[in-house]
């Protein structure tokens, strides 16, 4: 199931979580759902695996969405994309 989490700006305080949007890369569209938030805010602590806040600009997607996009899987992990909500 293409699934995703939205960086604190965009998943605006939990109001597109559940929802879906419509992401394009690669020549291809997908329709995932929201599902959690990216925070940036917040990082670097037990809470968030002590990795640091995410950048204001993420997407964080599923394998189902980077295989939907057609991405070969040895360049999961950085790709620009644009996205609307679905």
């Amino acid at each position: 199931m293409p699934v995703m989490a939205l960086s604190t700006g965009w998943y605006n305080k939990g109001s597109r979580c559940l929802n879906n949007i419509t992401i394009t890369a690669n020549g291809r569209s997908v329709v995932a759902m929201v599902v959690d938030e990216c925070d940036s805010t917040m990082g670097c602590d037990s809470d968030h695996d002590y990795q640091p806040p995410c950048a204001n600009n993420i997407v964080d997607a599923s394998r189902a969405v980077w295989k939907a996009l057609g991405v070969p899987q040895d360049q999961w992990g950085g790709l620009d994309i644009t996205w609307t909500d679905a």
